[in-house]
């Protein structure tokens, strides 16, 4: 079976192991846990010595005390990535076995807290580097310390990117003999060709950067 929450796939085994340990709990305490748990979620301090208080009556290990914290935090994360409103969620967990008056009291604190969460999650996620711009020099290499004749293009290429997770700019300087350079120029081809099916997922390339690479490639052409 498939749940929302999982991203619609089956729920983790050790999920699911833990559901029976959290019917250990009243509903009551086990609100009070959600809420110390969207605490760290949310980046603030969790207090540790206060969820082992709310777990004592229902005489729980302390390997089971961290369990209930871990499954609790990927339920409430996991459910506030893929966007599952709090009923959806109740029912869920209903299936899964947790008794109503728990998944109620649960997913009461999920959505107090789920557009603070997602907001939370959109900052921590990883963002990749975009391409910003790109540069380029060809060189005729006649002869080099290693060879005594060369006789062939080299074609310099500056890549400018900006950092997705810190706002800043890196350069990263790439040398290629001619033929790479033909094998990277190909290899955008094909990539720009089907572009389509994946424009919505992936950033789009800067529109100068295959300029710059054929503009490359046509001075180089002039000195084969």
């Amino acid at each position: 079976q498939r749940f929302r929450f999982c991203g619609d796939l089956a729920c983790p085994d050790w999920v699911l192991a833990e559901i029976s340990t959290l019917a250990k709990i009243s509903s009551v305490k086990l609100k009070l846990i959600c809420a110390q748990v969207l605490r760290d979620l949310l980046g603030e301090s969790m207090e540790y010595e206060k969820i082992l208080k709310l777990t004592s009556d229902a005489k729980l290990e302390s390997g089971d005390v961290k369990a209930t914290i871990a499954v609790l935090g990927f339920i409430l994360s996991s459910a506030a990535k893929h966007n599952v409103d709090s009923e959806s969620l109740s029912s869920e967990l209903q299936q899964l076995g947790l008794p109503k008056e728990h998944a109620s009291g649960l997913c009461r604190s999920y959505e107090e807290k789920q557009s603070c969460l997602q907001d939370r999650l959109r900052a921590c996620s990883l963002r990749l580097s975009r391409l910003g711009s790109v540069g380029w020099r060809v060189d005729y290499t006649l002869s080099s310390s290693e060879l005594r004749e060369v006789n062939e293009p080299l074609v310099h290429l500056t890549f400018n990117l900006r950092d997705g997770q810190r706002g800043g700019t890196a350069t990263v300087p790439v040398t290629l003999s001619a033929d790479k350079f033909r094998v990277l120029l190909a290899g955008e081809a094909r990539g720009g060709a089907g572009r389509d099916a994946a424009a919505a997922a992936a950033p789009p390339r800067p529109p100068l950067f295959a300029l710059e690479l054929k503009q490359a490639q046509a001075l180089m052409n002039t000195l084969l």
